[in-house]
């Protein structure tokens, strides 16, 4: 196992991760859902075994029962061999009061009276001012003093602005969690929020790194592209090192389901390190990153423009969804992501307000209704 520098910390993280949001499941009784203990806990603690010192967890992991089952596999010796990350839920975070009676739930459910990293679960910028506040952040401090939690961090899903205004809004950030891939150097915190956060001293923690799976998904054109080039490693691999490669990041987070893919990412760990990247492995990549943006169906720019619609539609999220789908034949996912948050795409009554607006002339109001019935259909 390869181990980088973790901000200010005089402590090096593990380049690999564990994520504990998709651990595998036991479905055996009558698919309940439950985290399948003894698959879990053997992946973990190999993982463990083989050099991984960082635990990611949230509060709303597995229904809460991620927070639950890493209480009971650390209570051995393998709790002094990682150091442990988890999240407050902002959501339920109404008061100040709220901060510390769900950290106090967290504790007793992992069974821990130290938690080394407590993060704000996908802080934006709407909600870091609703925390400022509600003098939540505060309470965090005094959390830290009391000896409950070591580094205060947050993790992260909004723009690259808000994402600067909230490192500079709070001056105790230990650390930040993004999502970051080569397919999202401009996207969210994007390159330049890793680069501001780690300028600042915070350990830069990864997620995503393989966008969810979807830069694992088997495409002809990304196969008869690696082929070209020579290329006998998997893009999963390749995916993984492109993020090591850049000596800001700390730790790379992977959601492992299966044992599989511990094996197959220790083995990627273990060979990772900043400019390990060949010049022909970097020129692959740029081409791969073209074929996957060349299969967008959608020209959105997300400049904005559009918005806001009269019938309350976030237009560029609804492209987006389409773009996403289409370019990593993830439509499946798609759908369960458009029920789950609200798609509203069949709200447009072809008003064209927007069209009139777009900079790229896109006929708006003709994908509104295909891009629902894509996500809507059985």
């Amino acid at each position: 196992m390869q181990y980088r520098n973790f901000g200010k910390l005089d402590w090096k993280g593990s380049a690999l991760g564990f994520g504990c949001m998709r651990l595998p499941m036991d479905r055996s009784e009558s698919g309940s859902g439950n985290i399948d203990d003894k698959e879990a806990a053997r992946m973990v603690l190999h993982a463990i075994d083989n050099g991984v010192n960082y635990l990611d967890s949230a509060y709303r992991y597995h229904n809460g029962g991620s927070e639950l089952f890493l209480g009971k596999i650390l209570k051995r010796s393998y709790r002094d061999k990682v150091r442990v990350a988890t999240k407050a839920p902002t959501p339920m975070i109404q008061t100040a009061a709220d901060y510390d009676r769900i950290l106090d739930e967290q504790l007793q459910k992992l069974g821990m009276d130290y938690i080394d990293y407590y993060h704000f679960h996908g802080l934006g910028l709407e909600t870091f001012r609703r925390m400022q506040e509600q003098d939540v952040l505060s309470r965090a401090e005094a959390a830290q003093k009391a000896g409950k939690i070591g580094l205060i961090g947050f993790s992260f899903h909004d723009t690259y602005e808000a994402f600067v205004e909230i490192v500079d809004g709070f001056d105790h950030w230990g650390l930040c969690q993004v999502q970051y891939n080569f397919m999202d150097v401009e996207n969210q915190a994007g390159t330049k929020g890793v680069q501001y956060a780690a300028s600042k001293g915070l350990a830069v923690i990864v997620m995503e790194p393989l966008r969810g799976g979807k830069l694992t998904k088997p495409l002809k054109e990304i196969d008869e592209c690696m082929e070209k080039h020579g290329y006998k490693g998997t893009l999963a691999d390749l995916a993984l090192r492109w993020v090591w490669n850049q000596p800001e990041v700390s730790v790379v987070l992977s959601g492992m389901s299966t044992m599989e893919q511990v094996e197959e990412n220790l083995v990627s760990a273990d060979k990772s390190a900043v400019g390990a990247l060949s010049a022909e492995e970097q020129a692959l990549i740029k081409e791969i990153e073209a074929i996957y943006r060349s299969r967008a169906g959608i020209p959105c720019t997300e400049c904005g423009y559009c918005m806001p619609c009269p019938q309350g539609i976030d237009i560029p999220d609804m492209l987006d969804r389409y773009n996403e789908g289409a370019i990593y034949n993830a439509f499946l996912e798609g759908k369960r992501s458009y029920s789950t948050f609200g798609g509203n795409a069949d709200k447009c009554i072809q008003c064209k307000e927007c069209e009139g607006k777009c900079p790229q002339s896109i006929p708006i109001s003709e994908w509104m209704p295909k891009i629902h019935e894509i996500f809507t259909a059985p």
